[in-house]
């Protein structure tokens, strides 16, 4: 299907920093967490709205490791694609950048902040009964 994501150029040091600043491991945890992130939202992205790909540069087996049907299965679910979709890395690649820039936008916000405790408050706040 694909062999690389590339975020948009203005991501590439939004990964870095979002990296640095929430200390939960590689860069590529960061992305995974930005897609999922931008998915929790319910917001159905446009292919047409696809930013550039000058940013940081992601292998398949990098960014999703052994998880690749899980992430693919939470996209084809988004859009009602099948798996097999050749526009599946576009929408990837849309909600990494929205995630990111949603990550960003509030991660900017807090001055010292946790990665584990943002998580958790994330976490909580979509399962408060």
């Amino acid at each position: 299907m694909f062999t690389q994501i590339k975020t948009s150029k203005n991501n590439k040091e939004v990964v870095v920093n979002l990296t640095r600043k929430l200390n939960l491991g590689t860069e590529n945890n960061i992305a995974r967490i930005a897609l999922t992130y931008s998915l929790s939202k319910d917001v159905k992205l446009n292919i047409q709205d696809l930013k550039d790909s000058g940013g940081k540069e992601y292998s398949k087996s990098v960014l999703f490791g052994d998880y690749y049907d899980y992430y693919v299965g939470l996209i084809s679910i988004h859009y009602n694609l099948y798996k097999s979709d050749k526009e599946i890395p576009k929408y990837i690649k849309l909600h990494i950048d929205h995630g990111l820039s949603l990550l960003n936008e509030e991660v900017n916000q807090r001055s010292n902040i946790d990665g584990f405790d943002f998580l958790v408050e994330k976490i909580s706040l979509n399962y408060e009964l």
